[in-house]
């Protein structure tokens, strides 16, 4: 990788980690239900007019968008507000990956392994600690509610694999993410309006402060659009592995980020707990380099079964 793509690669990661400061700031003034709404909304629109539709089926569309929309950040959403701290739920969603090895396996028969396995056992090892330490004078809640964002995105993943093998047309990342965020709006509203209520719906919307606005265009925006269009850029011009271990540098800078800005503190524990995350996390990233044979063996192709 190149200086200048290096570079960005550390600059993508610095706005993820950073958007844990914006998301605790939002949901400060809006319900956390109504928050993911409107965060999926001013991702689609206006930008949604003017990219292609991705070339797959509605349902690949429909199924990640209610996994990762309404599952991953409507959990962490009301995980953050009942009392995640934001840096700490930056360490949390990494064990997504544990989770899309699970899915994988129960979905695409994919078997993980050794050093996946491995790797796997030491980032669940994290999250129980964590989960032990948390449950000392912090509400359980909230470290249920932000795991299950963490499998909910790992469910998600497994499902945009599905989909990335249901077709030979390449799909764009930034139109597929605009598209995706039409499909969780309506589900979250109606949640919010149920568990959270009209009033306090309407509540929100009454003398919203100005971070609250910067809040909502920096997740929307510079997070989703720049950030993913960005790393689809970096993707099409580099190995997935090479570029896909620059986004464990998004929890340095979650919690870096929520320390300084939010004045956050860390435990010792919780900052190990960290530690054997996002080296498990690493481990089970690893690729083995194969050398291609020099002659391969000729193989009969088998016949294609139409749908």
């Amino acid at each position: 990788m190149s200086p200048r793509h290096l570079l960005l690669a550390i600059v993508i990661a610095a706005i993820w980690g950073f958007n844990f400061v914006p998301i605790k700031t939002g949901l400060d003034t809006f319900p956390p239900l109504l928050f993911a709404s409107l965060r999926f909304v001013v991702s689609a629109v206006p930008a949604v007019f003017f990219m292609r539709r991705p070339p797959v089926a509605w349902k690949w569309i429909v199924l990640p968008g209610l996994a990762i929309g309404v599952g991953q950040f409507g959990l962490m959403f009301l995980g953050m507000r009942q009392g995640m701290p934001a840096g700490l739920a930056s360490v949390l969603l990494q064990s997504a990956a544990l989770f899309t090895t699970v899915f994988a396996f129960g979905l695409l028969r994919e078997r993980p392994r050794p050093l996946t396995a491995a790797g796997m056992l030491i980032a669940l090892f994290g999250v129980t600690l964590i989960g032990v330490d948390f449950g000392h004078g912090s509400p359980i809640t909230a470290f249920l509610l932000t795991i299950g964002a963490a499998a909910s995105w790992g469910l998600g993943n497994v499902l945009m694999r599905m989909m990335s093998q249901s077709t030979e047309e390449p799909v764009d990342s930034v139109g597929f993410m605009v598209w995706m965020s039409l499909v969780p709006p309506l589900p979250l509203l109606a949640l919010s309006l149920i568990f959270e209520g009209p009033s306090a719906d309407l509540d929100a919307f009454r003398d919203v402060p100005w971070e609250a606005w910067a809040s909502l265009a920096y997740i929307a925006y510079l997070s989703t659009l720049v950030g993913f269009g960005a790393w689809g850029w970096l993707m099409r011009r580099y190995e997935a592995g090479t570029v896909a271990m620059y986004a464990l540098l998004v929890p340095p800078f979650g919690i870096a980020s929520t320390v300084v800005v939010l004045g956050e503190s860390v435990s010792a524990v919780r900052l190990f707990a960290a530690a054997l995350i996002v080296g498990g996390v690493a481990l089970g990233s690893v690729r083995r380099r194969v050398a291609p044979a020099a002659e391969p063996p000729l193989a009969t192709p088998e016949p294609v079964l139409s749908k």
